[in-house]
């Protein structure tokens, strides 16, 4: 633990500022009448303001009586260390040197008292941080691709009957309800990869099953 203690040149500097100064505070207090345990009181009482006054000044810069109080303080210890400095002559203080030293632990007390009760400011309510909206939803709906349109089945209304033979299927087909069925068989196929059955044919020609099962055949 010792080993990491290394000497502060600034707290070295401060130690030895305050013992001069609160030597120069307690001659002063001697010479004028304060005697015993009181000499050395009035340089802690004048130390402690100067503190009390700072610590205000600290949290609270815009306080002027922090400010006037450290400011007495400050002048009471200056005027110790200069009267102290061979500009007053010790063994003979004037009266009026007497009287401030005389008063100084009231006006001390009342320094202290008016730091110590006075309120202190309130914290600054630190801002909330804003909330991000939320993105919206977004919905991507995607349109499916449009089918390629299939003739519609209107399937004429031919009176020709042609005469079988004995190659021909079971049931005639006209000539232009079978072109008519080819296509419908080539869209299907286009659409889908596979041929056009009969079951197809009958719902798109709305014609009867036999004459379906027949336009397949032919177009097989």
């Amino acid at each position: 633990m010792f080993r990491n203690l290394r000497p502060d040149a600034v707290l070295v500097q401060a130690v030895i500022a305050g013992a001069l100064s609160f030597a120069h505070l307690h001659d002063l207090a001697a010479a004028a009448g304060q005697d015993g345990w009181k000499a050395w009181a009035y340089p802690v009482s004048v130390d402690l303001l100067l503190v009390a006054a700072w610590r205000r000044m600290r949290t609270d810069a815009a306080n002027r009586d922090a400010w006037l109080w450290f400011a007495i303080a400050l002048i009471a210890s200056l005027g110790a260390n200069v009267a102290t400095a061979g500009m007053l002559d010790l063994h003979d203080v004037p009266p009026w040197l007497r009287i401030l030293v005389a008063g100084w632990p009231a006006l001390a007390f009342l320094g202290g008292t008016l730091l110590a009760h006075a309120p202190s400011p309130e914290p600054c309510p630190e801002p909330e941080p804003a909330e991000e909206p939320a993105p919206p939803d977004l919905t991507v709906e995607r349109v499916p691709e449009p089918a390629p349109e299939l003739p519609s089945a209107a399937p004429q209304d031919i009176g020709l009957e042609p005469t079988p033979t004995p190659t021909a299927p079971a049931v005639p087909v006209p000539p232009a309800l079978l072109d008519h069925a080819r296509k419908i068989a080539d869209a299907h196929h286009a659409q889908t990869g596979a041929p056009i059955d009969a079951g197809t044919l009958r719902t798109r020609l709305g014609v009867p099953a036999a004459l379906a099962d027949s336009i397949a055949l032919q177009l097989a």
